[in-house]
């Protein structure tokens, strides 16, 4: 029977090996430089251990989405290439700047407060971000020549270095991404004609990198596959030749032998189908598992996978194991990675009607990580 260590109620255990594996067989299916994006804590995982991990799979730069995100990367040791993209109403860049970090440019205005943030020494580095039909922020086609002409300008004169242009594709479906790949180009077009010549040229994140060749350029965003996990709904990570970094796990709190029809949590949303045994996991909607995955989630306890059985409470959900044999301080793992026995996280996505980047995401604070490498 498998255990955790002494004294562990939950954690999530986070195999660097397995990203930093994955970022290197990504690098060889798509052939360009790869930003990594460890944003939002690395997707749960942890930035810094996922951005090291990255680094040492191949990976050249790295991509979060704030300014804060990049200066937590830089508190942490973390000397590599970061691109920041997403940015407040009025956010002053010094100090992004001064650590060196690139900023992702969506208009005039943000433009004009990075060229007022560069040093006599230190020219602000920037990324102009187009907008090619996804209706979030970025450069409107309608705008490019007057953003772009200043753009030139502010590097003439020792103010800027524009070091990238990128965009974000839909994946609503091939042929849309193709279309915002044509605007892409046109909007690079006019960016050359006022004599700029941004080096790195990104656009595909890890689906179409994967799926479009095409809109690899000469640069991709790796995200959710550098944690192991698939894009695509009808691919496992199996398939793409990916592992599961991140195993949610929690050591089983409670055995209860219970007879037929004895009600389990909050408003007996399932009554037991016969003398059954009940055991209770210490996770819940307070650690990042989602409720709307009630009476559907899975967990294996002892080599077997069970549905959660009624409504996931804040801090602990119930399995019906029936006469499975389950002791307290047994091992009940929500997630990992299948082809070692786990659940997969897409059972959970699922079971809550999301995607499984919503599930490794939301894993709280309260369930500590711990980092292996298998």
């Amino acid at each position: 029977m498998s255990r955790l260590p002494a004294g562990v109620m939950r954690e999530a255990t986070i195999d660097v090996g397995a990203i930093e594996a994955n970022v290197r067989h990504l690098r060889r299916i798509v052939g360009v430089e790869v930003i990594a994006v460890v944003k939002a804590e690395g997707y749960g995982h942890g930035a810094a251990r996922s951005a090291a991990a990255a680094l040492a799979g191949g990976a050249t730069r790295l991509g979060v989405a704030d300014v804060g995100e990049g200066l937590a990367l830089r508190r942490a040791g973390i000397d590599a290439p970061i691109l920041a993209w997403l940015h407040a109403p009025g956010a002053s860049f010094g100090e992004a700047v001064d650590a060196g970090i690139e900023l992702g440019i969506s208009s005039y205005t943000q433009l004009q407060a990075a060229a007022a943030a560069a040093a006599m020494d230190r020219p602000a580095a920037v990324h102009l971000k187009l907008e090619t039909g996804l209706g979030r922020n970025g450069i409107a086609p309608a705008d490019f020549a007057v953003v772009f002409a200043e753009a030139a300008r502010l590097e003439r004169i020792g103010k800027l270095r524009v070091v990238g242009a990128f965009s974000h594709l839909s994946n609503a479906s091939p042929e849309e991404d193709r279309a915002a790949l044509r605007l892409f180009e046109d909007g690079l077009a006019v960016a050359g004609s006022v004599g700029l010549a941004p080096r790195l040229r990104h656009l595909a994140a890890t689906g179409a990198a994967i799926t479009l060749p095409e809109t690899r350029l000469n640069c991709v965003r790796l995200g959710v596959g550098i944690y192991g996990l698939s894009p695509f709904p009808d691919r496992t990570s199996a398939d793409l030749g990916l592992r599961p970094a991140m195993t949610v796990r929690a050591s089983v709190a409670a055995v209860r032998r219970v007879s037929d029809g004895h009600g389990v949590s909050y408003g007996y949303d399932h009554r037991a189908d016969g003398d059954t045994t009940l055991a209770l996991v210490p996770l819940g909607y307070g650690d990042g598992v989602p409720r709307q995955a009630s009476g559907g989630g899975a967990v294996s306890i002892n080599g077997r996978t069970f549905p959660v059985a009624g409504r996931v409470a804040m801090d602990q959900l119930v399995v019906d194991v029936g006469d499975h044999a389950v002791a307290v301080g047994d091992e009940a793992i929500l997630f990992g990675d299948p082809t070692l026995g786990a659940p997969a996280v897409e059972a959970w996505a699922d079971a809550a009607d999301t995607i499984n980047y919503e599930i490794v995401t939301r894993i709280g604070p309260r369930v500590p990580r711990r980092q292996v490498s298998a």
